[in-house]
């Protein structure tokens, strides 16, 4: 089913629109939350959150990108869920992974002040992006944003792991001296 009969489902409320999210994204998002929480009950857990999550804000969203929409439910829950059970310990994860890489190129958020910056942060990240290279900028967002392994997003870039690690190097060293040109200390 087109997302746009999807969407409407959910702004008829009509259940249908879960059980058709699920027949069409239910792998997707079972991948970005296993990524993250490296575990199959929780990652099941998000994805049911996010179906909950899609219905209670259809309306008033009306996204135009439904597997956008869903993906970025589905991340936040998976990170919730991984904060929740791992606030002391850390199991190895890709999420843990990317995080580390990026530890080195983005300031951390611990305080709440830092925290009301972390909105600007994303926006500049995305703006830093855009003036990269497609390929650059593809690995990045799998890498940080779907918390895909090397070998995942140099195999679906059409690379070898060895190219795509050194793009990925180089663009977290750009984007740690375009944050420092924007004000933000690394």
């Amino acid at each position: 089913m087109e997302d746009a009969k999807i969407v409407q489902l959910y702004l008829d409320r009509n259940e249908a629109a879960i059980t058709e999210s699920k027949i069409k994204y239910d792998k997707y998002l079972m991948k970005i939350s296993y990524n993250i929480l490296f575990n199959n009950e929780d990652a099941e857990e998000s994805v049911n959150d996010t179906y909950l999550s899609a219905w209670n804000s259809i309306p008033p969203h009306k996204p135009e990108v439904l597997s956008t929409f869903l993906g970025k439910i589905a991340r936040g829950h998976a990170i919730d869920i991984y904060r929740r059970h791992h606030a002391e310990k850390r199991i190895p994860s890709e999420y843990c992974s990317s995080l580390d890489e990026l530890e080195e190129c983005v300031p951390g958020t611990s305080t709440v002040e830092d925290n009301l910056e972390a909105k600007r942060l994303g926006e500049v990240i995305n703006e830093f992006l855009k003036t990269q290279k497609e390929d650059a900028r593809n690995l990045f967002i799998g890498r940080y944003f779907y918390s895909d392994s090397l070998k995942e997003v140099a195999e679906y870039n059409g690379m070898t792991e060895a190219k795509a690690k050194m793009i990925l190097f180089r663009t977290r060293q750009k984007l740690k001296e375009y944050l420092e040109k924007e004000g933000f200390n690394v």
